[in-house]
């Protein structure tokens, strides 16, 4: 008997049954445990990111360059652009189930980690640009050797965090499939937990070490290596279908999430530069770190949840219409029940933090309440504004046919960068304003 039409139509639809049935139901408390742990490591990375970029802004690099600050949350925002994306598409593979077959899983992965260091480098390139053209216009003085610096530096640490980073993301993944844990909980904090730490720690050390004992063609030769390995990169992730499509149409989001990072890095470049705001530094890497991987997390679910339930270009009810807060947060949905309990984290999270940092004596900042309460507050606002954001441009993006796993996440990401950079630099300047002399403020 010859198929027809009504027949590959029934089927269609009892597969889509058949996957829907499949999806992992959790419940609020499961679910804040399978986030809890990762979202702790993730947040004890950040702090240590911010403990050791508390130390290296006196190193000679750090202090005759500043222009390597606006480096930095590009840089760390590649966790964002790259590493949380590729967690989001792998998650999603896995739970529709498209990593089932062993050959399948590895021309994904191979395609994917190839794809990511194209990425990378393109990006660790640009963001050099960035550093140095936001560095000039405000000064109105360019030195070449600085520039070479910094785009060797930054090429450099782009592509040598993006491999190690991307083959741990790899491991989790993988490992989350064979213990039954549901990936969208555990991959993209898991993504940051040592993320910020691994790309400072090498920016850092590159950047001295190229400054210090380095000649000046040394730098150009380091950024032209790294640069030439790229069409290989190219080659291997164009054998893959998936990530071929992304080589060509993937670098909108990323190359515009690297400018928002920027953006923020010129703020955290000024503020660093005002005495009176020194103290900004160890906490700048926390809020953004902690606000990512939240909004990263919530993404990450919303786009698995429509890849079950929605064909491209459709959408739930509840997201039709004009979008309003409340939708994001009231509701039993499995999206807004992770809504609540990921916004629940964000005080108890960053009080956990904030101690650590006080008992590793580092920062420059006592914890006093008001300095307590205007960061929180500051977090808090923070997240809930990338709550809101999230649940709009995901649904969006689906409805105009685009990946939220591949495009969502770098600028939601890049908008944690600039939110938490700013907000806590106007938190900062109010503490110095109400003259809380007992915080310490940039002492």
């Amino acid at each position: 008997m010859v198929p027809t039409e009504e027949d590959d139509k029934v089927e269609g639809e009892e597969g889509h049954i058949s996957a829907v049935q499949n999806l992992p139901k959790e419940s609020p408390l499961a679910m804040a445990l399978q986030i809890l742990v990762p979202f702790l490591l993730a947040g004890f990375g950040t702090v240590s990111a911010g403990m050791v970029l508390d130390i290296v802004q006196h190193w000679e690099a750090f202090q005759y360059i500043t222009e390597i600050f606006i480096l930095v949350p590009a840089l760390l925002g590649l966790k964002g652009n790259l590493e949380m994306t590729l967690a989001s598409r792998l998650s999603t593979a896995v739970n529709v189930g498209k990593m089932d077959s062993p050959i399948e899983k590895w021309n994904l992965i191979i395609g994917n980690l190839a794809l990511k260091q194209v990425q990378a480098t393109v990006v660790g390139f640009l963001a050099a640009v960035a550093a140095v053209v936001l560095g000039w216009i405000p000064e109105g003085k360019f030195q070449m050797s600085h520039a070479v610096l910094l785009c060797s530096s930054s090429v450099a640490t782009a592509f040598i965090a993006s491999l190690l980073q991307g083959i741990i993301m790899v491991g989790v993944i993988v490992g989350s499939k064979k213990t039954g844990i549901n990936p969208d909980n555990v991959a993209t904090p898991i993504a940051a937990s040592f993320g910020d730490l691994i790309t400072l720690a090498i920016l850092a050390w590159i950047s001295q070490g190229l400054y210090k004992y380095s000649y000046p063609y040394v730098s150009s030769l380091v950024c032209a290596f790294f640069m030439c390995l790229t069409p290989l990169w190219m080659v291997i992730s164009s054998k893959h279908p998936a990530s071929r499509t992304l080589l060509y149409s993937g670098w909108e989001p990323v190359i515009t999430a690297m400018v928002i990072s920027s953006i923020g890095g010129l703020i955290l470049d000024k503020t660093v530069s005002d005495p009176n705001l020194a103290g900004i530094v160890v906490y700048t890497p926390v809020i953004n770190g902690i606000g990512g991987n939240l909004v990263a997390i919530q993404s990450s679910r919303i786009s698995t949840h429509l890849h079950f339930h929605c064909a491209p270009g459709e959408v739930p009810d509840e997201a039709k219409g004009c979008y309003y807060p409340c939708r994001t947060f009231c509701g039993t949905g499995a999206n807004h029940r992770s809504a609540q309990v990921l916004l629940l984290l964000v005080v108890p999270g960053h009080l956990i933090f904030l101690y650590t940092i006080h008992l590793m004596k580092s920062g420059h900042t006592t914890l006093t309440p008001i300095f307590m309460s205007v960061y929180l507050a500051a977090a808090m606002l923070q997240v809930l504004l990338l709550l809101c954001i999230a649940d709009q441009m995901v649904h969006s993006m689906w409805r105009s046919g685009k990946d939220p796993d591949s495009f969502s996440i770098p600028y939601l990401t890049a908008l944690g960068d600039l939110l938490g950079t700013a907000l806590l630099a106007l938190s900062f300047h109010f503490l110095w304003l109400i003259g809380d002399q007992d915080s310490d403020v940039g002492d």
